[in-house]
């Protein structure tokens, strides 16, 4: 029973190859494409609405050197929003349920802010290690502590993403399972479990879309304390 509920989260392969990279790839074959055309479709038009309401949100709190990213940031949202929705489908897989995938997301875009503030900025960025008005014999104790935080902060970008999506899926596969095997014994425990299946299934909607808002934001913000 362990196994069957941790096989959804091994990478699918035809022929050897794996199809993670055809699960990557689809997301941006569905996204509409803009014409030449004065007036574009419904769909244009709300794709064109979400991404400019999210920019203007996303780079409020930063200055014009921050507004570079504003490609990089709001076209990696797109592409964890839809590669988390489309892993609510059946028979599907879900690439930011591995690891390996969101820290390799969230590792080079971290140590990309941290080099520009390095670069730009050099002291403002090795002031954050030390709080202003720290007593002197807590400096060298803080002076760790601040850099071990530093540290941990990609690996809590892909850790929060792949732990969240994890449970989610995990618990639509049991209640799931709960179901089927009610169904025939005691049909009305199994419509009320039916009831909560959908509403956690809602529920995984809107951790999808706010997962990957949260894993933007954060980059954002840390964006933000080196420009």
């Amino acid at each position: 029973m362990t196994l069957s509920l941790f096989d959804q989260f091994m990478s699918p392969t035809l022929l050897g190859v794996p199809l993670i990279l055809a699960a990557m790839v689809l997301p941006w074959a569905l996204l509409p494409t803009p014409t030449t055309r004065w007036l574009g479709n419904r769909m244009l038009t709300l794709q064109g609405w979400f991404i400019n309401r999210f920019t203007q949100q996303l780079l409020l709190p930063l200055n014009l050197a921050g507004h570079k990213w504003a490609t990089i940031l709001t076209s990696l949202m797109i592409f964890l929003i839809t590669i988390n929705m489309l892993g609510l489908l059946p028979y599907t897989f879900t690439p930011t349920t591995q690891l390996s995938l969101n820290m390799g997301l969230a590792v080079p875009m971290w140590l990309a802010t941290v080099i520009i503030g390095m670069r730009n900025q050099p002291t403002h960025s090795l002031a954050h290690l030390l709080p202003e008005g720290t007593p002197t014999l807590l400096i060298p104790v803080l002076i760790i502590i601040e850099t071990i935080s530093l540290f941990i902060r990609p690996l809590a970008l892909g850790v929060r993403l792949t732990a969240n999506l994890t449970a989610g899926h995990l618990l639509i596969q049991l209640i799931a399972t709960a179901v089927f095997v009610l169904l025939p014994l005691m049909p009305t425990i199994a419509l009320l479990t039916s009831v909560l299946l959908f509403l956690l299934t809602l529920l995984e909607v809107a951790v999808a879309m706010i997962q990957a808002y949260v894993f933007v934001l954060l980059l954002s913000l840390y964006l933000q304390e080196n420009v």
